[in-house]
């Protein structure tokens, strides 16, 4: 059930262009045809450079595309990260949503690093959410793996996360158990996380030993260590969200947690800064 990459070009341009680019095809001969190239303007990972490239693609099939560094190349100012060849009209009217798709996903895969590199462990796996932009979600998530990072559940349907919602909504713990076995005989392949408050809860989750992962929300340093200990005997790994940055990222990772989830990596992620320059323009 993920989304479409060419329709979400399609509907990209659909909504840039319209019935035409009045700009281009005012100015622009159809017979002028040039070398273009996507530049970055800072340091950076980059992420969508085929998602890019197939936009030139799909307003062009004669434009020649070369794609000089693969998602999650590190870049730096000035390097080139995407060639093209061919008709000015198409390069041009291309240009915003292909440069659009690379800056999003770019941020994305950039932040990821920023946190990856900050943690500063091997043993930590710094995982996404699903906050992510509508319909961009397996775009986004293909970022955060560009940066190093790994992909939590894509959506609603690949995994079992029950949160403090579902928890209110169940009678007793008794009961809750009951449905975690329940849920485990129907789909004995589905991985399992559940969502803990407070250090009693995490005591209760762990006599339920279907239960694959621990999601310690908003736990301090100090309360995930104590956690952690809980369960050292146990197969269950943990996890750590909320209130995650890249000040304390480290100290969190340090405790001993197995995963790290952070919804800014998508949510929050500053577009990074690409141009594309226009050379050998000639008829």
């Amino acid at each position: 059930m993920k989304s479409s990459t060419p329709d979400l070009i399609d509907l990209a341009l659909r909504e840039d262009i319209g019935e035409g680019d009045v700009t281009t095809d005012s100015f622009v001969s159809k017979e002028t045809t040039a070398t273009a190239r996507i530049v970055a303007r800072e340091r950076a990972i980059v992420a969508g450079t085929k998602t890019a490239g197939e936009v030139f693609r799909r307003v062009d099939p004669d434009l020649k595309i070369k794609v000089l560094l693969k998602d999650g190349c590190e870049v730096n100012a000035g390097n080139d990260v995407i060639q093209i060849q061919g008709s000015v009209r198409s390069i041009l009217k291309a240009e915003r949503v292909a440069l659009n798709f690379l800056q999003r996903l770019s941020g994305i895969a950039t932040m990821t690093r920023k946190f990856v590199d900050a943690a500063a462990n091997d043993h930590v796996k710094i995982l996404d959410t699903r906050k992510t932009t509508p319909g961009l979600r397996a775009l986004e998530k293909a970022a955060v793996v560009a940066g190093g990072g790994v992909n939590h559940r894509f959506g609603l349907f690949d995994m079992a996360l029950i949160k403090d919602n579902h928890l209110a909504s169940i009678g007793g713990f008794d009961e809750f158990a009951k449905a975690v076995r329940n849920l485990r005989k129907s789909k004995p392949k589905l991985r399992i996380e559940v969502e803990a408050d407070t250090l009693e809860q995490v005591r209760g989750l762990l006599e339920i030993d279907e239960i694959d992962v621990i999601l310690l929300d908003n736990m301090t340093p100090a309360k995930i260590r104590e956690a952690i200990a809980l369960g050292k005997n146990k197969k269950v790994k943990f996890e750590a969200s909320g209130g995650v940055t890249l000040q304390n990222v480290r100290q969190i990772a340090a405790t001993g947690v197995d995963y790290i989830s952070i919804g800014a990596i998508t949510h929050s992620a500053r577009s990074i800064d690409f141009s594309l320059e226009m050379t050998n323009a000639g008829a």
